[in-house]
């Protein structure tokens, strides 16, 4: 098969065109021949040495496809969806999504909902589990204690994972706010469904976001950055605010005020999704399968694509991604 591999650390030009043999499934796997692959920010930082390959993960990036199951076991407990041989599916993958077969764990393969071509199922994975584990398992985005709908501030609010945020949280109902780089991008987000699209170099986010809550602060934050934004975070929380972060971006290192965690009990929590097992895993699709599959249906929400690229050009979809002028998402095809 054909496959993209990262033939050293460094920039986009060090991912290559080769051939590989097909991976061979594992027990629980199915191979998929793959339509199309997206390109995520974990893809980027595998390329520059700074996101190992979890043990046994091929050394391939590429974390989310779509396609065509070919082969592999359909008859266990993990087929809760009658997949089947020729089933176009969509799946998460722990890596090994830039080549043209790829091997998932059937529990993590959902069927691609209805109207959807491959590169649009391929763009939903990697943003849609992370989302729902982040937003709405780890940070409980829900109802107040007096019953209404909690407010959500999306940090990054055109990427990948901003777009799904918004669309997901506003169509089960939520008030949302997100930061972009520029005017034109804080309008996009209005457009997915925010309320308000906040410039993050010209404006002041915890301002806004206490002048649109009437000073209450928003209960949940999706936070990519890191770094110093942390500390304006935790003054733009409501009490009982949660932040939940998922990338560092801005950096490791930040200043917490402790004081300020304790009096108003707030909770900050962190996780990577790549490691976790097909079990936990598997629990998010359920969840998703129930939850947010019948919101394609009914038009609630929409992939986003911003560009897509034949797979060989590789490369240009890293330095697009690096430039970080696209809204959505971007895809290689096969």
């Amino acid at each position: 098969m054909k496959a993209i591999e990262i033939t050293q650390f460094g920039a986009p030009e060090v991912l290559k065109l080769t051939e590989r043999a097909k991976p061979e499934l594992k027990p629980g796997e199915v191979l998929i021949k793959v339509k199309a692959s997206g390109v995520n920010r974990p893809d980027v930082l595998q390329r520059i040495g700074q996101y190992p390959v979890p043990p046994g993960a091929s050394d391939l990036p590429g974390l989310e496809v779509a396609g065509e199951i070919v082969e592999g076991s359909l008859d266990g407990a993990d087929n809760r969806w009658g997949l089947k041989i020729g089933s176009r599916v969509c799946a998460l993958v722990q890596g090994g999504g830039y080549a043209e077969y790829c091997t998932a764990p059937l529990a993590q393969c959902l069927p691609v909902p209805e109207g959807l071509s491959d590169v649009e199922a391929a763009s939903l994975p990697e943003t849609f589990f992370t989302v729902w584990s982040n937003v709405f398992d780890r940070a409980h985005l829900g109802n107040t204690e007096a019953g209404e709908k909690e407010t959500l501030l999306v940090q990054g609010g055109t990427s990948g994972i901003g777009v799904t945020a918004i669309q997901l949280a506003v169509a089960l109902g939520h008030r949302v706010f997100a930061t972009a780089g520029s005017d034109e991008k804080a309008r996009a987000c209005e457009a997915l469904g925010a309320e308000r699209g906040i410039n993050y170099k010209t404006e002041d986010f915890v301002a806004i976001a206490k002048e649109l809550t009437q000073d209450r602060g928003v209960d949940v934050v999706l936070d990519m950055v890191g770094g110093d934004y942390l500390p304006r975070e935790v003054q733009a929380l409501a009490f009982d605010g949660r932040i939940a972060i998922i990338a560092l971006l801005g950096g490791s290192k930040a200043t917490l005020d402790m004081g300020a965690l304790l009096r108003r009990r707030l909770t900050v929590t962190g996780s990577t999704l790549r490691p976790r097992s097909v079990a936990f895993k598997a629990a998010i699709a359920q969840k998703l399968h129930e939850k947010v599959w019948p919101l394609f249906a009914a038009g609630k929400i929409r992939p986003v694509i911003y560009q897509t690229f034949p797979a060989e050009q590789a490369d240009k979809a890293h330095a697009l991604m690096e430039t970080s002028t696209h809204v959505g998402k971007i895809v290689l095809t096969w």
